[in-house]
Order: C-alpha cells, then structure tokens, then sequence
C-alpha cells in the first residue's frame, strides 16, 4: 500500500511536475492577493492571453520565447492603462478589448505559420514536460518576485488601498504601479511551460480569493495564499497520476474546491455572528 501511494516520486517526469509546481505556487500566490486587493483580476486574465503574439513572433524572428511572452505582457498592460486614461470606457471593458484582440492575433499567426510546437502546450501547459531550463526559468523568476513582495511587500499594500495617501507619504506610485504590472508579465512567464496561458488565470486569482474569505489581516492573508497554493499544487500534481489526467486543469479543480469550502465557511461565519448579534440586541 506505502509502495502504491509513493509511485509517483519514482518517475522523474513526476519529480520535474512536483519541483515545478513549488517554485510557481509561491510567487503565484503572493501576487494573486495583490491582484484580488486591487481588484485586478482580469488584469492577470488579460495579459495572460495577451502573451501569446509575442510568443509567436519570437518563435518566428528566432529568440528565447520567454522573451516575447514578456514583451508581449508588457504591451498589453500598458495598451490598457493608455486606453482607460484616454477614453471614457471602464477599466474592465478595456481588457476585455484588449486581451481578446491579441489573443485573436496569436491565434492567426500561430496557424499562418509552420511549426512543430503544440498550441495545446502553449494554451493549457505541459507540467509532465518540463525540463532543466523550464526549471530554471521559474526558479529565478519565482524567486525574484518573491524577494521584491518580501521587501515590499507594505508599499504595495498601501498603494492599493489608498494611492494618494502613498503618494503624500513619498512611495514612487508610478513605480509600483507599473512595477506590478512588470510583476505579473514576468510571473506569467515564469507559469508558462508548467500550466500554460490559460489555465495561469487560476493561479492569479483563486489563491487570493482563497485567503480572503479565511483570514482578516493581510500579512495572515499572503501566508494562508502561499499555504493554499502549495498544497493545491502538489495535492492536484499528485492525484493527476492516479486518476490519469492532466496536472494542471486537476490544480485548478483542486483549488476550485477549496475556494467553494472557503466560501461555504465564510457564509456559515457571517450567519452565525449574525444570529449573535440578533440574540444580544433582544436581550438589551
């Protein structure tokens, strides 16, 4: 039965599917709380998708496909703060223009062109295909987003609860504005070769969420996400080998269930202190 349960750890594209899934499930986790304070969701889901005619162009002009994915991020965000500075259109349309026009664009110049790499890999990851240098590549981005939220981790919070009072307080808003949209274009691509476009969406936005309904504080709510996504990972890595599926759409289904018992708690917590509070008043 031990022997049943340890099957997986033998195999080293297993091992390369478990090391991969801790080294983005840190940095994931962080700067999903930041996205959710902020209310910059689709912000992760917009560039996400966006990073794909970058890809394509970097395969085809013959440099590192990272490189494009973060160019490519970069163009998306900023295409979507000039154009909600400049027109009356709401924040949330903009991306939604945005995100879907470049995704559309890869998509046409991925099938105009002719090549042995897989869309399906692009889209939706190959966790049980990552190597050495997918490794790496997260490894080093996870790390330096980790270290920057680490550091300051206290001018983000404060600039996404209030940007004029950091301003008054003298933080560079103007660079923490645009270093976090350096933040998620860099942690998207770190994502890339594990779960994929697609299915990074989850990793940006479930974790936060997550901890939000568990815990009150923020400095709780960074370690409760990091927990959460840690587990997540390797809990839907783990049972993706037995029950014979893909690891990534089995993280998201994890993480999924644990935001619904998140949610469930949270809904039988507010019910109860509600009656508390009924059963106090008619006592006074």
């Amino acid at each position: 039965m031990t022997e049943a349960l340890l099957l997986p750890f033998q195999f080293p594209f297993m091992q390369n599917a478990f090391a991969v899934a801790a080294l983005i499930s840190v940095p994931t986790a962080l700067l999903s709380c930041f996205l959710v304070l902020r209310g910059w969701s689709l912000m992760g889901d917009a560039t996400s998708h966006a990073v794909l005619p970058g890809i394509v162009i970097a395969y085809v002009v013959g440099i590192p496909l990272i490189v494009g994915a973060f160019a490519a991020g970069m163009v998306c965000a900023l295409l979507t703060g000039f154009l909600q500075s400049n027109s009356r259109v709401k924040q949330d349309t903009v991306m939604g223009v945005v995100f879907s026009g470049m995704f559309g664009l890869g998509i046409v110049l991925f099938t105009a062109i002719t090549t042995d790499q897989h869309l399906d890999h692009v889209l939706f990851g190959d966790m049980l295909g990552v190597g050495r240098d997918d490794l790496l590549t997260s490894g080093v981005i996870g790390a330096a987003v980790t270290a920057v939220f680490v550091l300051k981790w206290k001018d983000f919070l404060l600039h996404a609860f209030d940007p004029a009072q950091a301003r008054v307080s003298g933080l560079p808003v103007a660079l923490l504005h645009y270093g976090l949209l350096v933040i998620l274009s860099l942690t998207i691509v770190a994502t890339l070769s594990s779960v994929g476009i697609i299915l990074a969406v989850a990793l940006l936005i479930s974790p936060g969420a997550i901890a939000f309904l568990l815990v009150r504080s923020f400095g709780r709510m960074l370690l409760v996400a990091v927990a959460v996504t840690v587990a997540a990972c390797e809990a839907g890595v783990y049972a993706s080998f037995f029950i014979d599926s893909a690891p990534a759409p089995t993280i998201v289904l994890v993480l999924t269930g644990m935001f619904l018992v998140a949610f469930v708690r949270r809904l039988h917590l507010n019910r109860r202190n509600a009656g508390l509070g009924s059963e106090a008043g008619s006592r006074t």
